[in-house]
């Protein structure tokens, strides 16, 4: 989960000032502006949610209104300040932004697609919404229990259909911001796939635009599964940024899971 941090925390600058770009070496990973958004506040909230035994939406109404200044979208904050919480029929990408801590904690796939259903459906049970949580969220498991790329492109194709045969010269182009799963997911597990390293994939998120801290937030909770952590100056410099009851309980969830 700390990769999706350092992901939201990486791309919180260029989230409304794109740096798209067809050479990602020339990306800033470490900007001083950078800072946590609304998606480092879910996924900590998700990951106190496992470590506690709370409900999601518990969790997420807790952490959300410590933090209401974070970047939420309007219908989270309206879910936010009523006291009868419903779901929205949300298929924005929040519902994937928050999901990384599911992929470490649970023993079987079924358990994890479970959870990552629960943690999506109390805000995003609109089926998109859903399936961009169980994917983002499959593709974590698959990675931190030894798969193969090629056997998490072929899971995520063929469980939720998928688009994954594009390249990301092709996609830079035209990609915009946009803020559905169905136009995040699978271009974050595209960027994922062609990474060479954590700090690369972290690059290559940044440099095809688009909504870059959840994008980054969800290619780095998968690529730290995949490439075994996170570099210990990116840890550093994300950790930095957090506040200590956010520290807090990454180190526990971390101290649980991440052994």
């Amino acid at each position: 989960m700390l990769g999706a941090i350092v992901g939201d925390i990486i791309g919180s600058v260029y989230e409304f000032n794109n740096f798209k770009t067809e050479h990602p070496e020339e990306v800033e990973l470490f900007n001083t502006d950078a800072k946590f958004t609304d998606d480092s506040v879910m996924t900590i909230a998700v990951a106190d949610a496992i470590l506690t035994g709370k409900d999601y939406a518990d969790a997420a109404d807790d952490w959300g209104n410590r933090y209401p200044w974070s970047g939420y979208g309007s219908r989270f904050i309206q879910w936010l300040a009523v006291k009868e919480k419903k779901p929205y029929n949300s298929w924005g990408n929040g519902s994937a932004m928050r999901v990384s801590p599911i992929g470490w904690a649970f023993e079987t796939l079924e358990e994890t697609m479970a959870q990552a259903k629960r943690s999506a459906e109390f805000t995003h049970n609109h089926p998109e919404g859903v399936k961009g949580a169980q994917a983002t969220c499959a593709a974590v498991f698959l990675a931190r229990t030894g798969a193969s790329k090629q056997e998490i492109k072929s899971h995520i194709e063929q469980k939720f259909d998928y688009d994954l045969d594009r390249t990301i010269v092709e996609i830079r182009p035209a990609y915009r911001f946009n803020e559905s799963c169905q136009r995040t997911v699978p271009e974050a597990v595209i960027v994922f796939l062609e990474s060479e390293d954590f700090l690369h994939a972290m690059k290559l998120a940044v440099s095809i635009g688009g909504d870059t801290d959840t994008l980054a937030c969800i290619t780095g909770g998968i690529a730290e599964a995949f490439y075994k952590g996170v570099p210990t100056e990116l840890a550093v410099f994300a950790e930095n940024r957090l506040d200590p009851p956010m520290r807090t309980v990454l180190s526990a969830f971390r101290n649980k899971y991440l052994k």
